[in-house]
C-alpha cells in the first residue's frame, strides 16, 4: 500500500472517530497536506507532512505508516510522527489554559446568599416597575390636549 486516502488515513490514526467526521474537516478546509488544502479524496504517502486545526490548535504531523484499517491507539500512533513545533505549540496552549484566570475568583464574596438575591431581585423589579408607562392623569396645566378618562366616572 503506498498511498491512502487522507479521510481514511485520519480515521485510521484515531484523530478523527468516524471517517465522515474526518471528511466534514476537510470539507471546512481545516485539513492541508504539504501546505495545500486537502479533499477528502486526496491521498497521502509516507513522508507528507499533515496539518490539522483542531478548535484553537493547529496540530502538524509526518505521516509515517498507512492502514487502511482502524487500530487499537498503540497502533495508530505510530503511524504519524508530530513536529517539535506543534508539541511545543501544545505545550504553550496547555500552560496558557493552566494559567487562565478561574472566572468565580473574579468574585469577591462568592456565590450571592438568599437575602442577596432577594434584594437583587427586588431592586431589579423596582428598576422595571419605575421604567413602565404609567396609566396615572398627570396634573394638567390647563391644557384641553388629554382627553376626559373613559370608564365609570369616580366620586
Amino acid at each position: 500500500m503506498d498511498r491512502l486516502r487522507i479521510d481514511k488515513w485520519l480515521w485510521a490514526a484515531r484523530f478523527f472517530k468516524t471517517r465522515s467526521l474526518a471528511a466534514d474537516e476537510i470539507g471546512k478546509n481545516r485539513i492541508q497536506v504539504n501546505g495545500e488544502v486537502a479533499k477528502a479524496s486526496r491521498e497521502v504517502k509516507v513522508g507528507d507532512t499533515v496539518a490539522m486545526r483542531l478548535g484553537p490548535l493547529t496540530r502538524t504531523v509526518t505521516v509515517r505508516g498507512l492502514s487502511g484499517q482502524r487500530g487499537p491507539a498503540p497502533v495508530a500512533q505510530q503511524l504519524y510522527e508530530e513536529t517539535p513545533e506543534s508539541l511545543a505549540a501544545q505545550a504553550a496552549f496547555r500552560e496558557q489554559r493552566r494559567m487562565g484566570s478561574e472566572p468565580a475568583l473574579a468574585i469577591e464574596q462568592g456565590r450571592p446568599t438568599k437575602r442577596d438575591r432577594r434584594e437583587i431581585d427586588g431592586v431589579r423589579h423596582q428598576a422595571e416597575w419605575d421604567n413602565r408607562w404609567s396609566a396615572s392623569i398627570d396634573e394638567s396645566n390647563g391644557d384641553d390636549d388629554h382627553p376626559p378618562p373613559r370608564g365609570r366616572p369616580q366620586r
